[in-house]
């Protein structure tokens, strides 16, 4: 029996941070079992905003390795590089033609980034259509996403159908999956909102390649409240139970058994223990991630666009017969 096909990718920019891993990468690393799995450096992405060339690729690099050292195993699934598969961008172009622009108006992350400044890039606009032509591009059956990008793959789920209705059945429409215990870490300084590697405050966020000791004070100083009791009430308590969630995953235990392991204790207790759950895993991931050297994650950038090359030129050609381009 075939295994079911999973896409999924992140942006090589910023640091990635205990939200990504925990609300996305971790879920990637368990579904590689089950799926046959493909994971995308997505640079193009990146270059929606100005970039630096060379910190750009440093980062390309970066994020291959969070992913290998996070558990994503080359040998049971395929990281490549985006810009590496041309088809990505020209099947973009064909999607941009059955999208209108009242699907792309609706996107609440364009609007968050300042939608109604004119001088922001088409690019920025059009993003959510490059990340409908990379997941359906490989019949994409499953992508595990963060909340916050659930409405793009809503919109790639529209695209493909409305393609499929004027043309014909081309494209599969992909289902959406989000880890909903992990889906949102939110910001150590300000739990109302996720966390953020473009936050202003490094307080914010805990980077995987921050140094263990100084993520354990960023543990500390996190937000709570005044009630001193560890409870979980997202909405009445929103700092507590984000260090809960935290605990929680890193740990692979259940929240109730950790109230209840800190029933009649104080915060201090509670973020003691969470600050050396979080340094030792950043120790261990940090040893697995300076073991990578760049030489290997290229040849494993390399290989991975090799092998996932004949199904999105396959999906390409397919697009461009059914339109009648060849």
């Amino acid at each position: 029996m075939n295994k079911k096909r999973v896409f999924s990718g992140v942006q090589p920019s910023g640091d990635l941070h205990l939200g990504n891993y925990l609300g996305a990468i971790k879920q990637w690393v368990e579904m590689q079992e089950k799926y046959e799995s493909i994971f995308c450096v997505v640079d193009l992405h990146a270059i929606t905003i100005k970039q630096n060339p060379e910190e750009l690729r440093k980062k390309v690099i970066e994020i291959a390795k969070i992913y290998i050292a996070s558990g994503i195993d080359p040998k049971k699934s395929v990281i490549f590089q985006q810009s590496d598969i041309s088809e990505h961008a020209e099947l973009a172009w064909i999607l941009n033609t059955v999208t209108r622009m009242s699907d792309l108006y609706k996107m609440t992350q364009f609007k968050d980034k300042g939608g109604e400044n004119e001088n922001i890039g088409v690019g920025l606009f059009d993003y959510p259509v490059l990340m409908t032509s990379d997941i359906i591009l490989y019949d994409t059956d499953v992508v595990p996403v963060g909340e916050d990008q659930k409405q793009h793959v809503e919109l790639a789920r529209d695209l493909a159908k409305r393609f499929n209705h004027q043309f014909g059945e081309t494209f599969k429409v992909p289902d959406v999956r989000v880890n909903k215990e992990g889906a949102r870490i939110m910001g150590l300084d300000d739990p109302t909102k996720k966390m953020s590697k473009s936050a202003s405050s490094t307080l914010n966020y805990i980077a995987l390649t921050d140094d263990p000791e100084k993520a354990a004070k960023k543990i500390m100083k996190a937000v709570t409240d005044n009630d001193g009791i560890i409870k979980y009430e997202k909405e009445k308590k929103p700092g507590v139970s984000n260090l809960l969630n935290v605990y929680s995953l890193l740990n692979e235990e259940s929240i109730a058994d950790i109230v209840k392991r800190y029933e009649g204790k104080g915060y201090g207790d509670f973020k003691k223990d969470l600050a050396e759950i979080v340094k030792q895993f950043l120790i261990s991931f940090q040893e697995k991630y300076n073991a990578i050297s760049d030489e290997e994650v290229r040849g494993i950038l390399t290989n991975g666009a090799k092998k996932i090359k004949p199904i999105a030129t396959e999906t390409y050609k397919r697009t461009k017969k059914i339109m009648g381009l060849n």
